[in-house]
This record gives C-alpha cells, sequence and structure tokens, in this order.
C-alpha cells in the first residue's frame, strides 16, 4: 500500500515537472531577466546621481542589479508552478533585515526596483519604460526645478555669540544674509551663561558654502558658525 501511494507521489511530482518545462520559455526568461537588470542599473544611476553625495547613505544602490535578478526569478517561479511558489514564499519568511535603512530614499529605490522587477517577470516590459519616464521626472521635482525652489530651503544656520555687544553682531550678521541669500528667517534664540544662540533657516544661497561659512565668521565676535544643509555635498 505504501508503495503504491509512493509511486503515485512520484507520478504526480513528474507530471507538475513535466508541466513547468512545458510552459518555461529559456528565451523570454532571459529577455525578463535582462530587462530586470537593465532597469536596475538605471536605478542605481538614478540614486547616484541624485542621492550619492548623501553623507548617510549605506551605497544600497550597490544590491540593486542582483536583487533585481533574484525578484524576477522568483515572480517568475510563482507563474509558473503554485506548489513552487508556496514553497519559495515559505522560504523567504526566514529572512530578515538587521542593517537600518539610513535615508527615506532608499525606501523609494528599494520599491523601484521591485516593481521594475515584477513587471519584467510578468512580461510587461512597456510598464518597466513608463515607471521609469515618471520616476526621472519625479526626482527631477524633488531635485529643484526652478518653480518649486520658492517651497525649499537649503539648509540651517546655527550661530553662537556672547551676550555682550550682540546687537551690534547681529546687524552684521543680518547684512551678510542679506547680501548672500534669497531668504532667511530666525527661527529661534536663546541666551545661555551669557552666550546667546541663534537659529536661521536660509534659501537661495548665493555663494559657495565656504564662502559664506567665512564672511559670517568675519562679521562680528561670533563664538561658532555651524552650516547644516538639506542637501549634504552642496548647494545646487
Amino acid at each position: 500500500m505504501n508503495e503504491v501511494i509512493r509511486n503515485i507521489r512520484l507520478s504526480e511530482i513528474f507530471d507538475s515537472t513535466q508541466k513547468v518545462h512545458e510552459q518555461f520559455d529559456v528565451g523570454l526568461f532571459i529577455s525578463a531577466l535582462l530587462v530586470a537588470l537593465l532597469a536596475a542599473f538605471a536605478a542605481s544611476f538614478l540614486y547616484r546621481f541624485f542621492y550619492e553625495r548623501r553623507g548617510t547613505g549605506s551605497q544600497v544602490h550597490r544590491a540593486f542589479p542582483l536583487l533585481a535578478l533574484a525578484i524576477t526569478t522568483l515572480f517568475i517561479g510563482v507563474q509558473i508552478s503554485i506548489p513552487l511558489s508556496l514553497g519559495l514564499l515559505g522560504s523567504l519568511s526566514i529572512i530578515r533585515f538587521r542593517t537600518p535603512i539610513k535615508e527615506p530614499e532608499e525606501v523609494g529605490f528599494i520599491m523601484l526596483v521591485i516593481a521594475a522587477s515584477i513587471s519584467a517577470a510578468t512580461f510587461n516590459f512597456q510598464f518597466v519604460l513608463i515607471l521609469y519616464i515618471f520616476a526621472f521626472i519625479t526626482l527631477l521635482l524633488l531635485r529643484g526645478v526652478a518653480v518649486f525652489r520658492w517651497v525649499r530651503r537649503d539648509g540651517i544656520l546655527v550661530l553662537t555669540r556672547p551676550t555682550e555687544g550682540s546687537a551690534e553682531v547681529m546687524k552684521e550678521v543680518e547684512k551678510v544674509l542679506a547680501e548672500t541669500t534669497a531668504r532667511r528667517i530666525l527661527e529661534s534664540t536663546s541666551d545661555r551663561s551669557g552666550i546667546v544662540t541663534c537659529q536661521y533657516v536660509f534659501s537661495g544661497l548665493r555663494i559657495p558654502v565656504a564662502e559664506f561659512q567665512e564672511r559670517l565668521s568675519k562679521a562680528g565676535s561670533l563664538t561658532s558658525v555651524n552650516i547644516f544643509l538639506d542637501r549634504p555635498g552642496g548647494i545646487r
């Protein structure tokens, strides 16, 4: 009896494997992998072009090509065989990511690679092209088209100075800010132990950051000049 059951199971497995081979098209599979790989390299290029200068990024773009190949193969396998797909999904449940994502845009790029890989795996290659056209336009808008520059800021300026003579120092600082930035707002000021701390938000910086810091340092008896840029690496 056990021998009969085992033969039946082997026959079912053989039939299932035979169906997979009949449905499998090597040429189409390679085409899907190539499209997914090209899309991953495109995502890697976009990441490096728009965000490589970030000081805290984890360089997640290095994983895009292998990630695209793995996801494409996985979803093609899911389409070919339901039992195989259940096993694949079960095996993925043991994977845990322990390294935190340091930059929020990295989530978007990972999802972009996943979406392109799934589109390639379902042989909707035109979706990949449309997706990347819209992604590129969106990144250009986020980077700062001239129409949207008025709603963004370039960074935060934190100045410290002694309490004595602060009025004259602030006049010099305001003069430098008026000459070097298009917009600036004093967000907060505090006085503690004879040291006044002022925080500005500025945008439309007209000179290089190094020169901006140097001019502020020479504006008066400032204890420190700290500039925190919203786009690390420089103002574009």
